[in-house]
């Protein structure tokens, strides 16, 4: 039976941070909020566009509503989301050497109409993309993956991902999770989520994956 390996983006396939806070901040300013530092932001991330927004607000009576926030922040970043984000070194080759071995795919919290364009401009019109929309519920549910998996024409997968989110997600899916560490989360919180297996570099990628399905992980 076929394996396919689904990817999550923000952290995992590309560094969004510095967009997605000067996106963030952009937003907080419009609004006369104080903005945040990249670390700060760092650790909004993950859970999608609208808790990225809430977290980011003072909390505050005088803030703006969420939606109204988080529709002016959709706006700046349609258009400000690949002004400084790239790939990770090493992933562009990476995913041609797990494409050539397994069916691969993006399910991502970001807004599928993110998602798409992105994966489109940096990984070409090949390669399978999903982004959180009304239809497709944001993770940790498993229905991305579900999605996934089945426009990837496969029974199971491994999930890969940068955060606790995608660690509960694969488990909600029922699926093995790895985790890379050269995103938004340390080794030692993503253990303490429940994270099994690591990755250290994307050269490192196929290896790891390999031995995860040669084992029966």
């Amino acid at each position: 039976m076929k394996t396919g390996i689904l990817f999550d983006l923000d952290g995992t396939l590309l560094s969004t941070l510095e967009d997605l806070t000067d996106a963030v901040n952009y937003t907080m300013r419009y609004y006369h909020c104080p903005e945040h530092t990249i670390e700060a932001v760092k650790t909004f991330v993950g859970y999608g566009a609208e808790n990225l927004i809430r977290y980011a607000l003072p909390g505050k009576e005088t803030d703006p509503p969420l939606q109204e926030a988080l529709k002016t922040y959709q706006a700046y970043y349609a258009t400000h989301s690949k002004i400084k984000t790239r790939p990770y070194d090493g992933i562009l080759e990476a995913l041609t050497e797990i494409g050539q071995a397994y069916p691969i795919g993006v399910v991502s919290n970001k807004p599928d109409i993110a998602t798409k364009p992105l994966c489109k401009e940096y990984f070409g019109d090949g390669i399978f993309a999903l982004g959180e929309s009304e239809s497709c519920p944001r993770k940790p549910a498993p229905d991305m993956l579900y999605q996934g998996m089945q426009a990837l024409g496969v029974e199971k997968c491994i999930y890969v991902g940068d955060s606790e989110v995608d660690v509960q997600t694969a488990k909600n899916a029922g699926v093995p999770c790895l985790s890379v560490l050269w995103g938004f989360r340390e080794r030692e919180y993503l253990a303490q989520q429940g994270a099994t297996h690591f990755c250290q570099h994307p050269k490192d990628l196929f290896a790891c994956l390999k031995e995860m399905i040669e084992n029966g992980q």
